[in-house]
Order: C-alpha cells, then structure tokens, then sequence
C-alpha cells in the first residue's frame, strides 16, 4: 500500500518532542518497509529550506537545549528513499526559492495534486 502524508502545519510539538511527530512517523513507517511519500503544504513548505538553526532557542529564562532539526530530519527521509513534495505556491508565497531550497524536494504546482492523489492508496492529512 502507498501512502501520501500530508503535513499542512510546521513545527507541530517540535518542542516538546524535539522532532515533528509526522516526520517520526513516516520515517518509522519507512523502516517498517511502507511506501511512502510526503507533501509539504501551508507553513510546513517552510521545511524544505536548506539552512535552518533552532540553536539558541529560548523564552525567558527558560532554554530549548535539544531544538529540532528539520534539516537532518528531511535528509534522513531523503536517503531511506522518501520522496518529498512541496507545494510551488507555497514555497512562492513565502519566499523559499531554488537557491534555498533542499535540492531533493520537489516543487508541485497545486494544479497537479489530483494526479499526486493517484499515485497513492491513502492520503494521510496531518
């Protein structure tokens, strides 16, 4: 069966879990031997920007000493054979251009979603 995760919002629980819970997911999901892929959409396409740092994150006095990595989770995906969309007008709208971009994501223009759709059993919004 293939599945296509759609992740809509960005950063989700990266704090409390230092990961995003969905990326986990899918990448235990791919371990586990799942065709998988992923769409980025909304704020999450602000994943596929190569150069991100939570290093130094903090509120108050209080210190995130573990802060997400993105970057390095995407990179994993990436190498276990996890294609990874991104909606182009997502990326236009907030500014994330090729020369920013994680080279491996893929830019979809939101007219070919319905076709992404049928590449796939299941589609997984989260």
């Amino acid at each position: 069966m293939k599945v296509l995760h759609i992740v809509e919002t960005a950063y989700r629980a990266t704090l409390e879990e230092q990961d995003d819970p969905v990326l986990w997911l899918v990448h235990v999901l791919r371990n586990a031997g799942a065709d998988v892929a992923i769409l980025l959409q909304g704020s999450a396409v602000s994943y596929a920007v190569r150069t991100q740092d939570a290093t130094g994150l903090a509120f108050g006095n209080w210190r995130q000493t573990r802060p997400p990595s993105i970057t390095t989770a995407l990179a994993a995906l990436i190498r276990d054979g996890v294609t990874i969309y991104a909606i182009g007008e997502d990326l236009a709208d907030r500014g994330i251009h090729e020369s920013r971009r994680t080279a491996a994501v893929l830019p979809l223009p939101r007219s070919q979603v319905p076709e992404l759709f049928d590449r796939f059993d299941q589609v997984w919004q989260w």
